[in-house]
């Protein structure tokens, strides 16, 4: 596809090494990556170097050893930089929001993956960008967007599919952690400025700290026991959760969008 002027602006291009770790345990566990003979994913903003890329493509071969891993970057020196590693089943490009893939390698992506990058927006900017991505996605594919801190101890993001957002997922490393709603600083940009009285994001994180707090006697036998519990705490509570036991060990917790949605 050819590009007149990427959609988007420069990042700041923040890349640590398992950054995003969580992420990518995320995209892993999809079945669509089992179920497809090349799936395509794109690691779309990479950053100033293209380990996160690396990283992406490293864990997604364990599931499917056939996935390609696109990183697309809007700043020209940085896909330079992704070049000098590219192989078969990596590659580079220029572009932003729309999303270029390389000729002849396919037309939609599988999975999007834009972490970090829509921080910077104004959140009136939101709307169109998702809507810009979800567009290239094949009719399975999905879009995971959202923001972590810069060593991968807190993340949250958002999945949507090709015309709707499905879930915000919270993910936090347990040990010493005080609140769940630590997460708020992290939230993606279509939340972040909605975490207040009133809001339902609010009433979440709210009810996470809760459910928390009242599980802090099985931090004695760790913080996974106790994490679990809080979750099954909210599950009872009547939120939507999407998951089970098995994603909650690992520190996540997923909730239908529509109970946590911006009013």
């Amino acid at each position: 596809m050819a590009i007149k002027k990427p959609f988007g602006t420069i990042t700041r291009g923040t890349t640590n090494p398992n950054r995003l770790r969580r992420i990518d345990r995320f995209i892993a566990a999809q079945p669509l990556l089992r179920r497809l003979e090349s799936p395509i994913v794109v690691d779309l903003g990479f950053g100033a170097s293209p380990t996160t890329a690396v990283e992406l493509r490293e864990r997604l071969s364990k599931i499917n050893s056939d996935v390609h891993v696109i990183g697309i970057e809007i700043d020209r020196e940085r896909v330079d930089r992704g070049l000098a590693v590219a192989n078969d089943h990596l590659h580079f490009t220029h572009g932003g929001f729309e999303v270029p893939l390389p000729s002849g390698l396919a037309t939609h992506a599988d999975i999007i993956r834009a972490f970090n990058v829509l921080r910077q927006y104004d959140e009136s900017e939101v709307a169109a960008a998702w809507s810009t991505m979800q567009a290239r996605l094949s009719p399975q594919g999905l879009l995971i967007e959202g923001t972590c801190d810069e060593i991968g101890r807190l993340a949250s993001w958002v999945t949507l599919d090709r015309h709707h957002p499905l879930s915000l997922t919270v993910s936090l490393r347990l040990n010493e952690l005080d609140l769940p709603s630590k997460v708020a600083e992290r939230l993606p940009k279509a939340l972040i400025h909605h975490n207040l009285p009133g809001e339902k994001i609010h009433d979440f994180l709210k009810a996470l700290d809760l459910a928390w707090q009242t599980n802090a006697g099985l931090g004695a036998f760790g913080a996974s026991q106790r994490w679990v519990a809080a979750c099954r705490h909210i599950a009872e509570a009547g939120w939507p959760l999407i998951g089970d036991k098995k994603r909650w060990r690992l520190g996540e917790i997923s909730v239908q969008w529509s109970a946590v949605a911006p009013d």
